[in-house]
């Protein structure tokens, strides 16, 4: 009954999701996304949320299937969810599978229902478990590196890659996975007795996610022993399960809380763990910090390492479309993006102050460098004491609230009409086409408020042609295409701006000076441009 209440919260908190009827499957609420596309379909056991419906999102899973609290879901839903899927006009149809024997049978019962019924479909076993020296016959477990296998696959299918090739990719991907727990209780299945015992005072390596006890037990220590004693297990030669790393190799660290851990205590581990790693000549190019896959109320943590080339790091930390989840975690990772280019906006338009009071003196009072820094000071001072909000329509109505109380002068109305006009057509869907029509959006508010056309010598001269290259979003591929895309859109701008130089005023205060006074390109032009510039940086970096 849990179980049924969770998914229904989930689904009401999240206008991205729904519930197929009669079964305990979350799928994306709008198919349209995987159209032509391969879909991807997990799940499980209950109990390790936000494992698996907290992850479903374009380019991500298309659907969960959820089973009760630490058992598989029944092969029925399986299919309903697969066939739902690919009736939605998925191209084929992903099942990534974590390594117990009852998911195995259940998602592979489905499999072979839906390819007698012509659907393309395949799946994918993660065993990532580096705990025991040797494994039974049934092999590794699957444990939290299955969320790095959602993200990579997520990525291929989102850039339109077959589902063969998806397939053979994540097959050789899941070799270069470990993971490895330990815990300072047990945990309880609602309405059942603890899984196991631990005296007060000790701890258990090498523990499952369903409570199954470990390979050790020994006295609670410090953080830094613990991950040394966890990083040493994982990569022990003598380990069968072990993953192989040495220096120089570049990994990828997920520090998964387990349940009950304070976030003070994830954070310290985290920071234990790079420096042991830092310590072998390993590479930690990217950490990943929260409850990622739990064990419901169970105190530990268990640290998954992927190894990495540039290629794999680009398809886990793509430039993407992310649902906005009730997970917190989720959301986190949408917002330290929309950090990164925020500050990097106001670094640029703090350093180009001068330049762009400089160039406005030509047309009269020269204030275009600073009003732009008061929206950049505006801004960072917001990014300290705010929460980023989740969700892309949300974020553009907070911060034209935000220039228009801050920046003031036209600059100001004109980014606040852009902004205000845009953010609508981002609330429910931030896909390419999303953002193209929210672009032109506001585009065309600007001119039909402001009065001026592209060629006026506005910042419309850089703005315009850039948007005109962006509205290709709406039929590129991410994220090559998305980056490419807005790299054109930027040399665009630049033209744009400096042609400005050449260009009569015939909008704004300029259009009351003398043309022989304008030798310079328009400030407001360049600004955007700046912007542009930044945004892309912050992308690409």
């Amino acid at each position: 009954m849990c179980v049924d209440e969770a998914l229904e919260g989930l689904v009401r908190s999240n206008g991205g999701l729904a519930l197929l009827r009669g079964h305990r499957v979350v799928l994306l609420s709008n198919l349209e996304s995987i159209k032509g596309k391969v879909a991807l379909l997990s799940g499980g056991g209950s109990g390790h949320e936000p494992a698996h419906a907290g992850y479903i999102g374009v380019g991500m899973l298309s659907g969960a299937v959820a089973g009760a609290v630490f058992a598989s879901p029944p092969p029925g839903s399986v299919l309903a969810a697969i066939l739902t899927l690919w009736k939605g006009g998925a191209s084929g149809v992903l099942l990534i599978v974590k390594n117990y024997t009852g998911d195995r049978l259940n998602f592979g019962i489905a499999v072979e229902q839906a390819r007698t019924q012509g659907v393309h479909v395949d799946m994918v076993i993660v065993a990532d478990d580096c705990a025991f020296a040797q494994p039974s016959k049934a092999g590794r477990r699957g444990l939290c590196g299955t969320v790095f296998i959602h993200k990579i696959a997520g990525a291929l299918a989102e850039k339109g890659c077959p589902l063969d090739e998806i397939v053979a990719r994540m097959n050789e991907a899941t070799k270069n996975i470990g993971t490895l727990g330990v815990s300072l209780s047990p945990c309880s299945v609602p309405g059942c007795l603890p899984s196991f015992q631990l005296p007060p005072g000790e701890m258990e390596l090498g523990l499952g996610i369903h409570g199954e006890s470990g390979i050790k037990r020994s006295k609670v220590a410090s953080a830094d022993e613990v991950v040394k004693t966890i990083i040493s297990h994982m990569t022990d030669s003598s380990n069968k399960s072990h993953l192989s790393l040495k220096s120089g190799d570049k990994v990828v660290l997920c520090v998964n809380n387990l349940g009950a851990l304070s976030c003070l205590e994830i954070a310290v581990v985290s920071k234990v763990a790079v420096h042991c790693l830092e310590e072998r000549g390993v590479l930690v190019v990217r950490v990943m910090s929260g409850s990622f896959m739990t064990s419901l109320e169970m105190a530990g943590m268990s640290l998954s390492l992927m190894k990495v080339d540039e290629e794999m790091l680009r398809l886990i930390f793509t430039w993407m479309r992310l649902q906005s989840f009730v997970y917190s975690q989720k959301e986190s990772s949408l917002s330290s993006v929309i950090r990164l280019v925020l500050e990097s906006v106001c670094k640029i338009l703090l350093q180009h102050q001068e330049e762009l009071n400089a160039l406005d003196r030509a047309a009269g009072d020269g204030d275009c460098g600073s009003t732009h820094a008061l929206v950049a000071n505006a801004i960072q001072e917001w990014l300290h004491t705010s929460r980023i909000p989740g969700n892309f329509g949300q974020l553009l109505a907070e911060l034209a609230l935000l220039v228009q109380q801050s920046m003031g002068g036209t600059s100001g109305a004109l980014y606040c009409l852009f902004l205000s006009a845009a953010a609508p057509h981002l609330k429910q869907n931030c896909d390419g086409a999303a953002w193209a029509k929210a672009l032109h959006a506001g585009t065309e508010a600007m001119k039909r408020y402001g009065g001026a056309e592209p060629g006026d010598r506005t910042m419309l001269d850089a703005l315009c042609p850039a948007v005109e290259e962006l509205m290709k979003l709406s039929t590129a591929v991410p994220p090559d295409g998305h980056i490419a895309i807005l790299q054109s859109a930027v040399e665009k701008a630049d033209l744009g701006a400096e042609a400005t130089r050449n260009l009569t005023a015939r909008a704004g205060r300029a259009s009351y000076v003398a043309s022989e006074h304008l030798t310079q390109p328009d400030p407001g032009a360049v600004a955007v441009a700046a912007i542009l510039k930044a945004i892309l940086n912050a992308l690409k970096a």
